[in-house]
């Protein structure tokens, strides 16, 4: 489908048809992106600790848990006892 782009004050849009935002389920608000020159709109995730489970999977892979910067540590650091 083609689209007008338009003024809307001082910046441009696009109007998106209300079946569309029905059929992708948009209301309200919508994460907007970027991605290799294409223009995504997504619907915002309604659990803030989705994919959190994948996350921590990706962490516990071998290394994915090494330190960032194991050279800084605190004076008194190897004294601990954990």
């Amino acid at each position: 489908m083609q689209v007008a782009i338009r003024k809307m004050g001082n910046s441009q849009g696009v109007l998106i048809p209300k079946p569309i935002l029905a059929q992708v389920g948009l209301e309200g608000a919508a994460d907007l992106q970027v991605r290799d020159g294409v223009i995504e709109i997504r619907a915002v995730r309604r659990d803030p600790r989705e994919g959190w489970a994948d996350d921590a999977r990706r962490l516990a892979e071998p290394g994915g848990d090494a330190l960032v910067w194991p050279e800084l540590a605190n004076a008194g650091d190897a004294d601990l006892v954990w």
